[in-house]
């Protein structure tokens, strides 16, 4: 399974959907900060599962649809920072799909996610992280599920890390930075975070028109940890 996140930089790179879906043949993708009156319904044979309505920013979740029905998606919103309540650029920050993969008749969880942005703390962004891996959990509870997005989160990422496994969840980075614009806040900030799948690579992607670098995600559905989102521990 292909997993392409993408960070639209404020809708500019949407013209570069179908190459992007051309040249790397991912069975989902998963968008940040896109229009969602602006996008179109099927990209290069992938289907528009959802988009969010309510964000000035928004996400978008696409499935292969000759080989994943969707079967229940969900926008949720998270705990708001400053940012959020001042400029309002995103009221749901999670968008996550139930997938039946038809071919090995089983379903999974993916979802797209784009945290509060540097002006917030980590603690924050931590908040949303554990918010967003429980509700995930309710969608599907015991399957595999993989949240894919910008984390924004270019520091301490080990203690995210950890905090992350405390809830039976692995933190996977790309193999090189995915954010280049400015020289101080340059860094890895797009992420996967996976439970039941085990993940063969995330590869950072060509730069385009975004500021954010596309990653890729090859992933296939293991087992399931007894230990859940729905566990005490937290992020």
């Amino acid at each position: 399974m292909r997993v392409i996140s993408y960070n639209l930089r404020k809708h500019r790179a949407a013209r570069e959907l179908a190459s992007l879906a051309d040249r790397h043949d991912p069975d989902v993708l998963c968008l940040q900060e896109c229009d969602s009156t602006g996008i179109p319904h099927e990209v290069h044979g992938l289907r528009l599962a959802e988009a969010t309505a309510r964000n000035r920013l928004g996400l978008a979740v696409y499935y292969r649809a000759n080989g994943f029905r969707a079967l229940d998606v969900r926008a949720l919103a998270v705990k708001k920072s400053l940012h959020d309540r001042v400029l309002k650029p995103a009221e749901e920050r999670v968008l996550g799909v139930r997938l039946l993969d038809i071919d090995a008749g089983r379903e999974i969880v993916v979802a797209s996610f784009h945290a509060a942005p540097l002006t917030a703390l980590n603690s924050l962004r931590r908040h949303q992280i554990r918010t967003a891996l429980v509700e995930l959990e309710k969608m599907g509870p015991g399957l595999p599920a993989l949240m894919v997005g910008d984390y924004n989160y270019p520091v301490f990422k080990e203690n995210l890390g950890q905090k992350v496994r405390e809830q039976g969840y692995e933190l996977n980075l790309s193999d090189a930075r995915t954010y280049t614009r400015y020289r101080f806040f340059r860094g890895h900030y797009d992420f996967a975070t996976s439970v039941g799948f085990d993940i063969e690579g995330v590869r950072t992607l060509p730069q385009g028109l975004s500021d954010h670098k596309p990653i890729l995600v090859t992933a296939s559905p293991g087992t399931v940890p007894l230990i859940s989102t729905v566990a005490a521990s937290g992020v």
